[in-house]
């Protein structure tokens, strides 16, 4: 099964500050790229995890008595950690977004390049697929899902043309989507606008940004003392939870601080923004927008 190579791989696993005989935590298996280069660096008695939720990464799964591999979304890795005997690691890698196979896939439906029908589930047992959100939620739920996770202006209208739309013909596949929202789609933004309607669309089938928030708020609990975390994100919307977590322990606003005004947080930043080389881009067109994000334990 063809997977392409893994963003920033280099970069992200000398993040996590490998020890030799650690435990440490790949959430976002996919094709294994990451797993195998932290695989390459642990010892004998060192130990992975890797959690992926979708079916077709269970087949890349690497023959090596260090590693398991466990099939849930990591929204829950705290739990099943503890189902394994672990309660605390040394490190957890993380590279957030569509994997360029779920991409290249076309039946899967996360593409904008092929016509397929409404899918967009990364874990293929899950009950809502695009095909719900589009022919099922309301005009004023759609215009929430594209203005928050598309940050689309025109959400509004977007919804009320698909709402109208739907009345007459329910709409089974992305071509078909894209003739309906064809007033929005300025030929030389066509792309751009299609790319934020699918984003938008992905991350409501995903829960994509209640399973980062879920997940974020355990990692302090299951990192040992220095242990490190090493993110990549791909959208504004991860970039600035993951940020801002880094640098609060919180989602918004500000912590409590004491009288002299200091206030205590879980984590503290590694070195800054770590962002691909022009020769990366070059070669891997995904790598364009990830942004690259390294926290240690308090």
């Amino acid at each position: 099964m063809e997977y392409h190579n893994p963003v920033l791989l280099k970069e992200t696993v000398d993040g996590l500050n490998i020890i030799e005989n650690g435990v440490y935590v790949d959430v976002t298996f996919g094709g294994g790229g990451h797993s195998k280069e932290i695989l390459k660096r642990l010892g004998t008695n060192g130990k992975l995890y890797a959690f992926d939720q979708d079916q077709d990464a269970l087949k890349n799964a690497i023959d090596d008595e260090r590693f398991t591999l466990i099939h849930e979304n990591f929204r829950y890795v705290k739990r099943f950690l503890r189902f394994y005997g672990v309660k605390q690691v040394d490190g957890i890698l993380a590279d957030f977004g569509v994997s360029s196979h779920q991409f290249d896939v076309a039946e899967r439906g996360f593409s904008t390049r092929f016509e397929a029908d409404l899918d967009m589930r990364m874990n293929q047992q899950s009950k809502l697929s695009a095909y719900h959100v589009v022919n099922e939620y309301d005009e004023e739920q759609l215009r929430q899902v594209l203005w928050q996770y598309g940050e689309l202006r025109q959400a509004p209208a977007m919804a009320r043309v698909i709402v109208e739309h739907r009345a007459n013909e329910i709409i089974k596949t992305s071509e078909q989507l894209k003739t309906v929202l064809k007033r929005f789609l300025q030929h030389k933004k066509e792309n751009k606008v299609l790319a934020q309607i699918y984003q938008a669309i992905r991350i409501e089938v995903n829960q994509e940004i209640e399973a980062l928030k879920e997940f974020l708020t355990q990692t302090p609990d299951v990192l040992k003392p220095s242990g490190r975390l090493s993110f990549i994100s791909y959208h504004s919307l991860e970039d600035r939870l993951v940020k801002r977590f880094i640098r609060n322990g919180l989602f918004e606003g500000e912590p409590e601080r004491d009288v002299f005004g200091n206030f205590e947080v879980p984590l503290k930043k590694v070195n800054g923004l770590i962002v691909p080389s022009k020769e990366e881009i070059s070669k891997n067109n995904r790598a364009r927008s990830a942004k690259l994000r390294i926290a240690e334990k308090l």
